[in-house]
């Protein structure tokens, strides 16, 4: 999977990552907090932060002690909830930690380690834009085009969005895909799995 953007919903100030498919053009839209979201984009848009942010530190204390990021799994979804692994290598070992996605990406951008996502999780949350189905294809334009791609632009102190109570790496939910991408905002929650595809 590629990082194809971070945005911010302008209605709900709400973010999301969306993932797509290396090889297709079937997307993930992941539903984050407002900081991981920051940590995500800054990365990407090759932004140093004057002091190392919670993600910068973990990738330096995983270097300083010699493991290296293999990869990142979104691997399951349940309960309407997004879950990744974090694949390490220590001392020959592989090692799997449980992790929200949005800290799995964060951490990810920044030590160049590639992305997953299981075949499950993306048969059940992933989005095709169908050319030939022009009705479809201007619902997903419209959910991207409602979403705005700077997300240190919000409403909050020093152009940082406000921070919310809510769980984040939420996916969207089973109604229909005009339902899913009219605008609002999915139902909350977090989740396992194995094997996943780039």
């Amino acid at each position: 999977m590629m990082v194809e953007s971070v945005r911010v919903h302008m209605l709900s100030s709400q973010h999301v990552v969306i993932l797509r498919e290396a090889d297709a053009e079937r997307y993930l839209p992941i539903w984050i907090g407002s900081w991981e979201a920051q940590s995500i984009a800054m990365k990407l848009q090759g932004v140093e932060a004057e002091r190392p942010l919670t993600h910068d530190l973990l990738a330096s204390m995983l270097s300083e002690l010699g493991v290296s990021v293999l990869r990142i799994l979104v691997s399951d979804l349940a309960d309407e909830t997004y879950r990744a692994r974090i694949v390490l290598l220590q001392n020959g070992s592989d090692l799997e930690i449980d992790a929200r996605p949005s800290d799995a990406i964060a951490l990810a951008v920044r030590v160049g380690a590639p992305i997953f996502a299981t075949e499950a999780v993306l048969d059940r949350a992933g989005v095709i834009p169908e050319a030939d189905e022009e009705q479809k294809l201007s619902v997903f334009r419209e959910f991207v085009n409602s979403l705005d791609a700077e997300p240190g632009e919000g409403s909050g102190p020093g152009g940082n969005p406000p921070r919310r109570n809510q769980p984040d790496d939420t996916a969207p939910d089973d109604r229909p895909l005009d339902d899913r991408l009219g605008g609002d905002r999915p139902p909350d929650h977090e989740g396992d799995a194995d094997e996943g595809r780039a």
